[in-house]
C-alpha cells in the first residue's frame, strides 16, 4: 500500500525554473512539443513549444542519441541536455541535446502552420480547427492575458471582502424580463438559460454584503457582428451599503488598475507578442447620458438617432472624444433611461426619466453595464406594476427585499469584449475560446 503525501517533485524542469537555474554547463531534462526544425545538415535547430514559452534547442549528430529523422512538428518529446547560454536564442539560452524521447507522434502532417508567427488562415477556418490553432504562441497568447484579466478581478475583489459565489445557470425566467433567453425542458418543466446571475447575487448581497462571481453567460440574441456571442464569459459583482452608484464605479476604477499592473508585472512576454498597449486608468471621465450624446454628435457632425440608447456608432465617437480631448481610454457613461434599464434599475430622485446606472467605454465600446438598483420592496413591487410586468418565477428574490435589503449595486462585465478592446483585436471570437454564435456550436 502507498500513501500520497502532495505533489511528486520531479527532474523535468518547466522553462520558468530553467531560465532561473543559474547553471550552465549542467545536464537538465525538459519536455515540450516540437513546434519547428531547422534542419543546417550536421546540427538542427529544435524549437520546443513550452507552456510559458518556447526553448531552443540544438540537436548534433554524433552527439544526440536520437535520429532527426523521427522528429516533426507537434511531436510530443522528453529532452534531455547541457544548458548553454545564447544570445540569439529566445531568453538567451539554449539546450544542447544529448537525448531525445519520444512521447507521441502525430498521425497525420499538421494542416495548418501552427509553427508560423500569422498561420495564413482566416478565422472561420482557425475556428473550425480550433484545438490545432491554439497551440499556436500568438493565438495562445491571447488567452493568458484573458486569464490575467479575471485573475486581477478576483484577486482585488477578494482583498476588498467580497465572497466568490456560483449561481445556477439553469433558472425558471431570465432576470433581464425579456425574450432574448434559451429555452429547455427541465424534466417536462420549462426553464431558461440564464441570462446574468443578477437575481442570485442581489439575494447574496443580503448574506454577504459583497458577493462576485466569474460565470457563463446566455443571451438568445439573433446577431451576427464582431461584438456580440451567445455565450460569453461574465465578471460579476454585487455590493451593499452603498452611498449611490458612484461607489461602483469606484471599485471598478480600482479593479481597472490593478489589472493593469498585473498584466504590466507578469504578463509582459504575452504582452510584447500581441504588441498590446495598456489603457490609461489612473483617473476615468464620467459624463450624463444625454451630454455624451450631444458632445458627439456636436464635434463629429453626427444626428441623434435614438434618444434612448446608445448606438455602437456613438459609443465609438464618445471614446474618440475623450480620447482626443482627455487622452482617456475609458469612459463611464452614467444616468441611462429609465425607459432602456431593466426593472430593478434605481431611478434617480431628481429625474426619474433616467437612472442610477452606468456603462463604461473601452476604446469606444461597451465592456461593463452596472448600476444602483431598487432595494424597497414597495418600490420595486410599484415599477413592476408600471411596467405591466408578469412577477411569475419572482416570489424567491421579491420575498429577499420583504425582509429587507441594505442599499447596494453592481455590475457586470464582457470577459471577451475587455479582452478584445485592450488587445485590439476586430472580432470577439477571436478571444473566446471555442465561441458560440447563432452559427456556432462546434468545436
Amino acid at each position: 500500500m502507498e500513501f500520497l503525501t502532495g505533489r511528486k517533485e520531479k527532474e523535468v524542469l518547466e522553462l520558468k525554473s530553467l531560465l532561473s537555474y543559474g547553471k550552465t554547463g549542467q545536464e537538465v531534462k525538459v519536455n515540450g512539443a516540437v513546434m519547428n526544425i531547422r534542419n543546417m545538415g550536421d546540427i538542427a535547430f529544435i524549437i520546443l513549444r513550452k507552456r510559458d514559452g518556447v526553448l531552443q534547442t540544438v540537436f548534433e549528430k554524433g552527439v544526440t542519441k536520437a535520429e532527426l529523422s523521427q522528429l516533426k512538428e507537434e511531436t510530443f518529446v522528453e529532452v534531455t541536455g547541457f544548458v548553454e547560454p545564447e544570445e540569439r536564442a529566445p531568453h538567451g539560452v539554449e539546450l544542447r541535446l544529448t537525448g531525445v524521447r519520444i512521447l507521441s507522434r502525430p498521425e497525420a502532417p499538421v494542416p495548418i502552420a501552427v509553427s508560423k508567427w500569422k498561420m495564413g488562415a482566416s478565422l472561420e477556418a482557425r475556428l473550425d480547427m480550433r484545438p490545432l490553432t491554439l497551440r499556436n504562441v500568438r493565438e495562445r497568447a491571447r488567452f493568458k492575458i484573458e486569464e490575467g484579466i479575471a485573475r486581477a478581478f478576483r484577486e482585488f475583489l477578494q482583498g476588498e471582502g467580497f465572497t466568490e459565489i456560483h449561481t445556477p445557470k439553469i433558472g425558471a425566467r431570465g432576470a433581464e424580463g425579456g425574450a432574448n433567453v434559451f429555452k429547455l425542458d427541465y424534466f417536462h418543466r420549462p426553464a431558461v438559460l440564464a441570462q446574468s446571475p443578477q437575481f442570485y447575487k442581489q439575494m447574496m448581497v443580503g448574506v454577504f454584503d459583497r458577493v462576485m462571481e466569474i460565470g457563463p453567460v446566455f443571451r438568445a440574441e439573433k446577431h451576427n457582428t464582431k461584438r456580440h456571442l451567445n455565450e460569453y464569459t461574465g465578471l460579476d459583482f454585487e455590493m451593499g451599503y452603498i452611498d449611490d452608484f458612484t461607489d461602483i464605479m469606484a471599485m471598478e476604477t480600482g479593479f481597472l488598475q490593478h489589472m493593469v499592473s498585473l498584466l504590466r508585472t507578469e504578463y509582459g512576454q504575452e504582452l510584447g507578442l500581441l504588441r498590446a498597449e495598456l489603457p490609461k486608468v489612473d483617473e476615468i471621465p464620467c459624463i450624463a447620458f444625454t451630454q455624451a450624446k450631444e458632445l458627439a454628435a456636436e464635434k463629429y457632425g453626427t444626428v441623434i438617432k435614438n434618444p434612448y440608447d446608445l448606438e455602437p456608432e456613438e459609443e465609438h465617437l464618445i471614446g474618440r472624444y475623450f480620447k482626443e480631448e482627455y487622452g482617456a481610454d475609458f469612459v463611464f457613461v452614467t444616468h441611462y433611461p429609465s425607459k432602456k434599464r431593466p426593472f430593478y434599475a434605481m431611478d434617480d430622485p431628481e429625474d426619474p426619466r433616467f437612472t442610477r446606472s452606468f456603462d463604461l467605454l473601452f476604446r469606444g465600446l461597451e465592456v461593463t453595464t452596472g448600476g444602483q438598483r431598487i432595494h424597497d420592496y414597495r418600490e420595486l413591487l410599484a415599477k413592476i406594476e408600471k411596467r405591466g410586468m408578469d412577477t411569475e418565477g419572482m416570489d424567491d428574490y421579491l420575498n429577499t427585499f420583504k425582509y429587507g435589503m441594505p442599499p447596494h449595486g453592481g455590475l457586470g462585465i464582457g470577459l471577451e469584449r475587455m479582452t478584445m478592446q485592450l488587445l485590439g483585436e476586430e472580432n470577439v471570437r477571436e478571444v473566446s475560446l471555442f465561441p458560440r454564435d447563432m452559427s456556432r456550436l462546434v468545436p
